[in-house]
């Protein structure tokens, strides 16, 4: 498996994940500490995610 299968299947949606997570993190009222780093959570899976949706595989790349 190459590197751009990996990010597509794997990294891709670990970003969309941990924006979520940021999100999650930024809205809930008990935790003080996920609360005030809620929205750097939320950048770094948005780095994540502009940076391994750019990286696609080849047309002969495709898995079987």
């Amino acid at each position: 498996m190459t590197f751009p299968q990996i990010s597509e299947r794997y990294l891709e949606p670990l970003s969309m994940w941990i924006m979520i997570a940021g999100m999650v993190a930024l809205l809930q009222p008990w935790s003080l500490f996920f609360h005030r780093y809620g929205v750097t959570i939320i950048l770094v899976g948005l780095v994540g995610f502009l940076v391994f949706s750019h990286i696609k595989p080849g047309p002969g790349q495709q898995e079987e």
